[in-house]
Order: C-alpha cells, then structure tokens, then sequence
C-alpha cells in the first residue's frame, strides 16, 4: 500500500528560485524554523494533491556537495544523512551546464529526483530552447520546464513528482568516462562481496563518497569492521585511476568527470534559437554599477529608505499612540486596586505599547532590504563595494552580511557562513554589531523625534546609520591591521538576473518579520516591563509618602502640588530596586552624560534593544508629566535630557554589544569562546570611548 505522506528536499544553487517555486507550489504556505543543531533557517511547505501530503523542505543553495561553507555543508549533511523520499533539483534554465554540474553531484547519491528546469520564461528571451524530454532521457530522470514567476507548468511538475513517488526508484544514467566508469564498477561489486552495507547508500553510491574522500561517510564507516578489508581494495582503485586519468588527485579527477557530464548534457539538450543581444541586466548594469555613478545611486537609495522608514511611519505611529493611550485611559477608569492599575497600565501598556508603536517603521526597514535582495541589486552592490573594502581589509561578500545587519544581527551572523576564510568571517562579524539592527531602530526614532525637527529627523536616521557603518568599517582596519592578518581572499560571486519581486515572498519575509517582533512585545519585552515596573515600584516606602502627602496638602497653589508630586514621585523611585542599581552604575555613565535612569535603560537593552525603549517608557510614566492629555515620552525625555547626553547616548547604543540572543549566535558561529569574550570587551570599550568623545564634544559647542 502507497503510503500518504512524503518529504521531498528542495535543492540547488543559489539564485535559481528555489524559495520562489516553492511559494508559487504552495500558495505562500511557508514556515520558517531551524535545521536541528544549527542556526540555519529552514523553509518549509505543506501540499496536499490527491490525497498524498507532500511536505517540502528548501535546503540552502549550494554551488556543488563539497561543502565548503555551514550552509552547503548542513544541505550535504542533510542529503547524506537526513530522511526524505525525493529530490526536486531546481535549476536555472539560463545557465544550463552549470547548474547540471550539481545535478550530476546529486544523481551520485542514488535517489529518486525530478529536475524543474526553472525560469524557462527567461531562458526563452535569451533564445535558449532546451529539449526537456531529450534531457529527461538522458538522465533518466523527468525533468520538467517551469517558471516561477509565470507559474506555468507547476501542475504538470507536481503530476511527475506525485508519479516518481508511487513507483520504486529507477537507476539513471550518470556515466562516467571508461577509465573511471571501470574501476567505479569493480569497487561497488568488492563493497557488495564483503557485505559492507550503509542505510540509504547504494554500493555504487558508497564507491563515489570513498573515492571523493568523504571525510563524514568515512568518520561513519569506521564503525563497520568490514572496512578494513575494503581499504586495500579501495587503494588499488585510487592507484589505477590516477594512473589512467594522469592526475595526482582522485577528487579533481572525479570533478572533471562531473563537469564533462554536465556540458555534455547541455550541449545536446539544448539550443541556441538567435544570437543574443543586450539583456535588461546588462542595460540596468552599465548604470547601477557603473565605476562612477554605482556608489551615490546606492547611497541615494539608502536615504530614500530611511526618509520612508521616518516619514510614511510617522503616520500610524500616531494613531497606534492614540490607541494605546485610549486603552490605558479606559483600563485605569476600570481598576480601583491602585496596584493592579499600576502594573497594568504603567507596566504592561506603557512598556509593550511603546515598542509596538515602531512596528510602522520596522515594517517599512524590512521592506526596503527584501526588495533590494529579491531583485537582485544586493549581490552588484557587493560587487560594487569589493573594491572599496578592501581598503578595509574586508571581503567584497562581507557587504551580504553587513546589510543584513540593518535588519537583525542573527541572520548576519549565519550570512557570514558565505565568506570562505575565517579571518574574513571573523572581522566581518565583529563588525555586524556596528550595522545597526532593527531593534535599534525604535531608539533611534525616539530620540531623533525628541531632539531634532520632524523634517530633519529622516536625515538624522540616515546619519546614524552611515555612521555606525563608517565606524564599522574603521574597526575592521584596525582588527585586520592588529589581529586577524592574512593575505586577502579574492572576489568571486556570482551576478543574478534582474528580477521583479515576488509580491507573495516578500509579504511573507514582512510578515514573518514583523511576527517576530511582536512575538518579542508579546512575550519577551512583556516579561521585562513588568520585571521593570516590579524593580522601580518597590520596596514601597511610606515614609517618603508621607512627608510629600502632608506638603501636598498644605500647598496652595496647583502648580507647587505638581512639582511636589513630581519630587515625591522622584525620590520614590530612587530607592527602589531599580534606583539602588541604577546609582550603583551611574558613575561608569557619568562620564558619558547618563543620568541613572538611561544607564538603567542601556544594561537592560543587553536582552533586547526594544527592552531600552519599553525601560524608558516605564521609568519616565511614572511622572505627573506623563499624565496630561498632550504629554508623550519624546517630550518628557527633550525636558529630563540634554542634547549632549543624547547624542551620547546614540552613539553607545550604536556601538555597543549586540541582544543575548545574538550574542549567542555570535559564539556559536565563531567557534571559540575566546572571541565571544573579546567582542565583549571590543564593543563596550569603543561604545564607551566613542560616547565620551561625543559628549565632550557635543557639550563644549
């Protein structure tokens, strides 16, 4: 009996519209997660068709199964190890005998496959006719084309992958030359006489990972005794091919052999219709990264970004204000326990509805950066930047990373997996946190809107954020000049088409994004309103209470019962938990022009940057200023903070250490302790420094 639920693995090179298929198959019914073990994110989708489940897993692109970054060495890893019923190899029409190469790689492992020869709609602009049914033959594997973006001829690939499932799998047609194709044949009949068997691996599949030297395969043969008679064996097979091929290596040898497979292939399922003209992408090149013009064009699209990030964000802001404070009003007129309403309204409202009032602008962030990645523009501006990098002793691929910061450190740490040297990963990360995240981005609203004019205040969120990368881009002069010194890695990446966005995909990263960062108000920042609230309530000190009650009282004028309630108000916080801590830390801030409650709020934006907006939020409500009908936390902080102090504290929260759980990703992904130890002490120090220099500066103007 057919079973009723498969898993089929999506896999490719990258920039062959893997994730874009697999959004048109499914109907945007994508979930993010992780691989097990490892921060790489995992995108799946779920089809029913005829009554059979089919649950798609989109590995990370990779160029060939030689795993030399984490993200091609957790698709390998997955292909080798992982369980899953077939492989549906996306390939990109344009660029045939490349991507065949992979192919070829993957039909080593002896699976059932369906090839989707992808972006067929663009490979017909070009005039490349690929026979499809003639490449099917070939391979022995049904390769079907389709386009993602046009969708066509999606049900006829789901209808091949539904009708490879049903029947047992079919051995296809890789061949290799005589002389390895030979000893390739000899070794798989040794593994089949001496009874080596591994589960999933056919003998001929076995005899290939021996001869690459697969150092996993080998790390798991060894716990079969049965090896040791197939060594012998598997040496003499080395010997012969080294000596028929005249190479020293039997992995480049096997490489040769997929290469020559995959142009043969190509050259004979395809044709050449007309003689190719100029593409669209050419065209847009010779303008977006012409030697002259490339890098203000970019720049200029950096400030439109954060102008719309400002601008059009203000609009909601407004009127998720007006909401929040309608439901606290209408919440406290309900509440007569003074300390139930405290905790509700001063806690949880004013802490979580401070960070959802940026939801506006992180929305409008993550737009920006996915319709710079999905039209291909970020991987020229890499190219762009290479040269100018260097300068700064970092890689041209450094900028994938770097961008990806703007919008949350995690990813950029995984992103960093893509630079091949560890000294290059290693400055590139170190400098991600100078790249401010999204968390960031509420603070810096915030601020700019309490000290600068409304119409200046896009300009100062450009400024910030070209800032930060500029001193981003010193630090790694520094770290490559001092610490991590090595010959520079050269530039190599590949340059994908033009494309229009994918309207369902980059819904889907908004949305996911902004899930996320609800999920965070909802859950995380939560906690830690009312761990804040809890810390800056008690311990409740009647005394103090007292003595301003009774000069209250004796008042006669209103404006003297407002100040003394705001003093009273004052000293109450100052010796609660959260006043002793805070003037336990001020004089390590004083120098930097913090009062107690700004250093409060910076150690406590180590768990999550939105926590220092939520902190803020709580600590400054507390005052009879907050109260009145006109009163938001802008002005409350333009009157209880100079402009020096603000400027400082910008730049320290610029600089320094990432969230936790970015910290986390961080050491993960470095390898040793040690350097999550020195990005530490390496942020802290320049945050401190930079914030002195700032205020000192700023204050003698």
């Amino acid at each position: 009996m057919m079973k009723k639920e498969f898993v089929i693995a999506l896999v490719g090179q990258p920039n062959v519209g893997k994730s874009q298929l697999l959004n048109a198959l499914s109907g945007a019914n994508l979930k993010v997660g992780n691989f097990a073990g490892v921060t790489v994110e995992k995108y799946e989708a779920t089809l029913v068709r005829d009554g059979i489940t089919l649950n798609f897993i989109d590995l990370p692109g990779l160029y060939s199964l030689d795993d030399f970054s984490k993200d091609e060495t957790v698709t390998k890893d997955f292909l080798m190890y992982s369980h899953y019923d077939m492989i549906l190899n996306v390939v990109d029409s344009t660029n045939l005998e490349r991507n065949l190469f992979l192919t070829s790689e993957l039909m080593a492992l002896g699976r059932k496959m369906v090839v989707a020869l992808n972006m067929d709609d663009e490979a017909q602009k070009e005039g490349i006719d690929i026979d499809s049914d003639y490449l099917g033959s070939m391979l022995n594997i049904p390769s079907i084309k389709v386009s993602s973006i046009k969708k066509t001829n999606l049900t006829k690939l789901l209808d091949r992958i539904l009708a490879v499932l049903k029947f047992n799998y079919e051995e296809n047609k890789l061949k290799f030359s005589d002389e390895v194709e030979d000893e390739l044949i000899n070794l798989a009949q040794k593994i089949d006489e001496i009874g080596f068997k591994k589960e999933g691996v056919s003998s001929r599949q076995a005899a290939i990972l021996f001869l690459l030297e697969d150092k996993n395969f080998y790390t798991a043969s060894h716990e079969d005794p049965k090896l040791l008679f197939l060594i012998p064996e598997i040496k003499k097979v080395f010997d012969n091919i080294k000596e028929k091929t005249l190479n020293s290596s039997i992995q480049d040898a096997l490489i040769d052999e997929f290469h020559s497979f995959a142009r043969g292939a190509a050259i004979d399922s395809q044709k050449f219709v007309h003689k190719k003209q100029q593409s669209i992408t050419e065209k847009i090149d010779s303008i977006l990264i012409h030697k002259l013009f490339g890098i203000p064009i970019f720049l200029f699209l950096m400030w439109l970004l954060f102008q719309a990030t400002f601008t059009l964000g203000e609009i909601p802001m407004g009127y998720i204000e007006s909401a929040f404070g309608w439901f606290g009003k209408s919440v406290a007129a309900n509440l007569n326990d003074d300390m139930l309403q405290s905790i509700i309204v001063d806690g949880i409202i004013a802490g979580v509805g401070t960070v959802a009032l940026f939801l506006p602008n992180i929305v409008i962030l993550f737009l920006g950066i996915a319709l710079l990645e999905t039209t291909g523009y970020m991987a020229r501006v890499a190219f762009l930047l290479d040269g100018f990098f260097h300068k700064f002793g970092l890689h041209g691929k450094s900028f994938i990373p770097l961008v990806t910061g703007f919008g949350c450190s995690i990813p950029a740490y995984m992103a960093a997996r893509t630079l091949k040297s560890q000294k290059d990963r290693l400055v590139t990360m170190f400098i991600i946190g100078f790249m401010s995240c999204g968390a960031r981005l509420p603070v810096y609203v915030l601020f700019a809107g309490a000290f600068f004019a409304p119409e200046n205040a896009g300009n100062v969120l450009f400024a910030i954020y070209i800032s930060g990368a500029i001193l981003g881009l010193l630090a790694a002069k520094i770290l490559r000049v001092l610490v991590f010194k090595g010959e520079d890695e050269p530039f190599v990446m590949e340059m994908p088409k033009y494309r229009l966005p994918s309207l369902k995909l980059v819904w889907f990263t908004i949305y996911s994004k902004s899930l996320m960062y609800l999920q965070k108000a909802g859950t995380f920042i939560l906690a830690a309103s009312i761990l804040v609230w809890f810390v800056s309530t008690f311990p409740s000190n009647p005394t103090i209470e007292q003595k301003y009650n009774s000069m209250i009282e004796s008042a006669n004028l209103q404006i003297n019962k407002t100040e003394l309630e705001n003093l009273k108000q004052q000293e109450l916080m100052e010796n609660t938990y959260l006043g002793m801590f805070g003037k336990a830390i001020e004089p390590v801030f004083a120098p930097l022009g913090f009062d107690w409650k700004m250093s409060v709020a910076t150690v406590s934006g180590l768990a999550a940057k939105e926590v220092i907006v939520s902190t803020l939020g709580v600590l400054y409500s507390l005052g009879a200023d907050v109260a009145e009908d006109n009163a938001s936390l802008q002005e409350i902080l333009a009157k209880n903070i100079s402009f020096a102090s603000a400027m400082s504290f910008i730049v320290f929260v610029m600089i320094y250490l990432p969230c936790l759980a970015a910290t986390a990703v961080f050491a993960k992904e470095a390898g040793e302790r040690k350097y999550t130890v020195y990005l530490v002490i390496f942020t802290f120090a320049t945050a401190w420094l930079l914030a002195f220099a700032t205020y000192n500066v700023v204050s003698s103007l």
